[in-house]
């Protein structure tokens, strides 16, 4: 064979070699307390990055020299938000990581939500921050793509220089499921006006605009307590001890992982699909359409990893 030929044929394999899965794990522990929260974080990053230790998981995601955000998820106080002790634990493997500790901001729309939430609100650089937009600011030039447009968070643009998403498993009243995708309407101004329509062009829009592409590097979903129905408020009538952690670089496909695990939970309960409750969360396929190519909602091409 000639060089020719060799290289031809190389590149008509890559031209036809089916693209790689995403990968979605998912992490439960079935006795999960304060105690036993680190090592089921532990286990989720080591699965997702197929290493032996810990740290060295977070050394694949951020860099010492870089600022990190941690964007949770605090609407609902602490009945359905993001966990405090998760957020400890990361704040503690981020460290570990040779990230130091003024370099790692909690943040989320507004002080109150993460006070409420459990958090401390703190700004002093030397230590681990923790402020929401109405402190840290917008930027005064609108973002734009498709649908949205939008001031963004300058958490986000500015003060971070990675982001690690950290959305909650739960329902959503309007738009169906508000997952990793959703998380980043808590880096806008105007999220009210993007719900219309199940929230379909208007949540992969937002995803779309260059801060939140370029930065967000990694999703881990708090499902330790999960909600099915009445969201995004905190409904304790319709949550339940899911006691798992959900990680993928894809937020596509842990938003398609988490509304097939919220909808197997709406089946045992013996309720509607979101579909039949007419707010199905078509912006998921949207977010993986041609325009948006954000990720996968195709089943066959998520491997899913149980651990």
């Amino acid at each position: 064979m000639t060089r020719r030929e060799a290289l031809t044929a190389c590149f008509g394999a890559a031209a036809f070699a089916p693209p790689a899965k995403s990968r979605v794990v998912i992490a439960r522990e079935p006795q999960l307390d304060a105690a036993r929260l680190p090592k089921l974080l532990d286990r989720a990053m080591q699965a997702y990055f197929s290493c032996d230790s810990p740290v060295e998981a977070w050394k694949r995601i951020v860099r010492p020299n870089e600022v990190v955000g941690l964007k949770v998820n605090c609407l609902a106080g602490k009945g359905i938000s993001t966990n405090a002790p998760l957020v400890e634990a990361i704040c503690e493997r981020l460290r570990q990581a040779g990230v130091p500790a003024g370099n790692i901001v909690i943040w989320d729309r507004l002080n109150d939500d993460l006070d409420s939430a459990g958090f401390r609100v703190a700004t002093r650089a030397d230590r681990i921050r923790c402020a929401g937009n109405d402190v840290l600011g917008y930027e005064d030039e609108l973002s734009v793509f498709g649908s949205a447009g939008s001031l963004m968070a300058k958490a986000l643009t500015r003060v971070c220089d990675a982001v690690i998403n950290l959305p909650v498993l739960k329902d959503h009243g309007i738009v169906g499921a508000t997952l990793a995708l959703k998380n980043m309407f808590g880096a806008i101004h105007n999220p009210n006006k993007y719900h219309i329509n199940t929230g379909d062009p208007y949540v992969p829009d937002v995803y779309m605009l260059p801060p939140v592409r370029r930065k967000v590097r990694l999703a881990i979903c708090d499902g330790i307590t999960a909600q099915y129905e009445g969201g995004p408020s905190y409904m304790p009538q319709w949550t339940w001890p899911y006691r798992g952690l959900l990680v993928a670089e894809d937020p596509v496909a842990l938003d398609y992982t988490g509304w097939q695990i919220i909808e197997q939970k709406r089946a045992e309960k013996g309720m509607k699909s979101l579909k039949d409750a007419g707010r199905e969360p078509r912006y998921i396929a949207t977010a993986a359409d041609p325009q948006h190519r954000l990720g996968t909602n195709e089943p066959r091409q998520i491997e899913r990893v149980e651990v």
